[in-house]
């Protein structure tokens, strides 16, 4: 259930931060947090991961849910794993929602971070990249295996 929670708390984080730059700000208007290094840039992403495969809202609509519900799945059931690999699943699937959120009602997915170096991306992409790393190098190098009963 901690793990639930932790996952609502990364979607909120998500929804609250976009929530804000979808009412302060126009599509594509920036400005500078850190100057030359971080801004906060509008920006409407109508596909996946750095705007590929732009205009397939319901594919990645579709894809997101069975992988939300897979991984909802997981931590209801209780796998039993590691807590360092629930966290990391917990990271991934409020990240995920948080973007279909987006996907479903808006049509699009809010980004906002702008490192200038880096496409931008958002609170969900980040904890959808950090849990996927995490996960990553326990599968790896700690053989942590998932084991569903």
């Amino acid at each position: 259930m901690v793990f639930l929670i932790f996952s609502a708390i990364v979607v909120l984080l998500d929804q609250i931060t976009k929530f804000i730059v979808k009412t302060r700000m126009n599509p594509y208007e920036s400005f500078p947090v850190i100057n030359p290094v971080l801004y906060i840039t509008y920006v409407k992403n109508r596909g996946a991961a750095f705007s590929l495969l732009e205009g397939n809202i319901p594919f990645f609509a579709i894809v997101s849910l069975i992988v939300n519900l897979f991984i909802l799945f997981l931590l209801i059931k209780g796998i039993k794993s590691s807590n360092t690999t629930k966290f990391s699943l917990a990271l991934i699937l409020g990240g995920s929602i948080g973007n279909f959120l987006d996907r479903i009602r808006l049509g699009y997915v809010v980004d906002f971070i702008d490192l200038r170096v880096w496409p931008v991306f958002n609170v969900a992409d980040m904890a959808v990249v950090f849990g996927v790393l995490i996960l990553s190098y326990i599968l790896i190098f700690e053989k942590d295996e998932i084991k569903l009963f």
